[in-house]
């Protein structure tokens, strides 16, 4: 299948997992790489319509049952001609199907094999059990997150699965495959922990508390909420604006148009931001939303509204960008980053299970795919 985007022609065997995993095959074949999905005779993963599973959209997927006889055979055949391999199994379990990284690269030695789990392949910790939120837990990002007195607020799966992990997998990936490409170049293992990457993530904090400038808790600092000018605020109708105005410029603009320039005490006189969150809070609740989204749009200030999943698309500046984008009934985000030379688009719905077998079989030409043996 000849793809569109920067990663035309790369070719990557995906064994189908849940949560991190796919996603990083998605953005991949987003970036127009051929990925060939290998999904287990009867399912598996999440309890979604694979139909709806946008994870799944712009690959294509076959059938092999990995603990038949001839299913790990039927993989390797695939990873000989494949640059990229990603499984997100536990540690030692791919090993054991037969598929792991000394199985592959026997196959072939330039095969970038990309490993995706929670705790990473070693440590005390890698053969347990575990989901995202414990993941960022034990990095230190969950307890950043929410406010002071309060549990720590849950940032559904996106600051460990997907930025953490998914994220940090495909960089590993792209990283080493520039590797395998450069003479003298070999395929080697990527070992993509969502630990590492959330922790990695956490770079710049763990800068300022060294410094000095960032209080080891929640709800105190210039960027967890604790400053009253970057946080969120209640407007009469029950719904929400953001507030970022940080520099003092953009701060200027945004008392300004909240109307409270004259009253609102010293923006850099600590001991009265709690004052001046009253004073915010106190005026925001005076209009609606879209009374104050028609106040600030626009304008310097720094401030927008917080949308919800389905409201999002409608925004006028995403609207503008095509942020968002229709196919096959099911609104989803576009492809991300953008390229001027190698646009990327959504060009295919989320992959049936085993729906594409007989096209890989003669795309990539191993005809035994369509065989009993798979």
């Amino acid at each position: 299948m000849t793809g569109n985007g920067p990663l035309a022609g790369v070719r990557v065997v995906e064994l189908a997992g849940i949560g991190p995993g796919p996603f990083a095959a998605m953005l991949l074949a987003d970036l127009g790489a051929d990925v060939v999905r290998v999904d287990r005779p009867g399912g598996g993963g999440l309890a979604i319509d694979p139909a709806y599973d946008v994870t799944n959209r712009n690959k294509r997927s076959v059938l092999i049952d990995l603990k038949s006889a001839g299913g790990p055979g039927r993989v390797l055949e695939l990873v000989e001609r494949a640059d990229v391999l990603i499984e997100g199994f536990r540690p030692g379990v791919a090993e054991r199907l037969g598929v792991g990284p000394a199985d592959c690269h026997a196959r072939n030695p330039k095969l970038v094999y990309g490993r995706m789990t929670g705790w990473g392949q070693e440590g005390p910790l890698a053969h347990s059990a575990g989901h995202d939120i414990a993941y960022i837990a034990v990095t230190g990002a969950l307890g950043m997150i929410g406010n002071p007195g309060e549990p720590p607020a849950v940032p559904a799966n996106l600051v460990g699965d997907y930025a953490g992990g998914s994220l940090y997998l495909v960089i590993g990936v792209l990283a080493a495959l520039q590797h395998a490409r450069t003479p003298g170049g070999a395929g080697q293992v990527v070992d993509a922990a969502i630990v590492d990457g959330t922790a990695h993530l956490t770079a710049m904090i763990h800068g300022m508390v060294a410094a000095g400038g960032w209080q080891d808790r929640r709800g105190a600092n210039l960027l967890d909420g604790g400053c009253p000018f970057y946080g969120t605020y209640e407007t009469s109708d029950g719904q929400y604006m953001a507030v970022g105005a940080l520099e003092q410029q953009f701060y200027d603009e945004f008392v300004r148009l909240l109307g409270i320039a004259e009253e609102a005490p010293a923006r850099k006189d600590m001991a009265r931001w709690g004052e001046l969150r009253e004073a915010v809070a106190a005026r925001f609740k005076t209009r609606t939303r879209a009374q104050w989204t028609e106040v600030f749009e626009g304008t310097d200030a720094c401030v927008a509204p917080v949308l919800s999943l389905r409201e999002a698309p409608e925004h006028p500046h995403l609207a503008a960008r095509g942020t968002f984008t229709d196919f096959g009934g099911i609104t989803q985000p576009a492809p991300a980053p953008r390229f001027s030379a190698t646009p990327t688009a959504v060009t295919g719905g989320p992959a049936r299970p085993g729906a594409d077998t007989d096209a890989v079989a003669a795309d990539w030409g191993v005809p035994g795919l369509t065989g009993k043996g798979a």
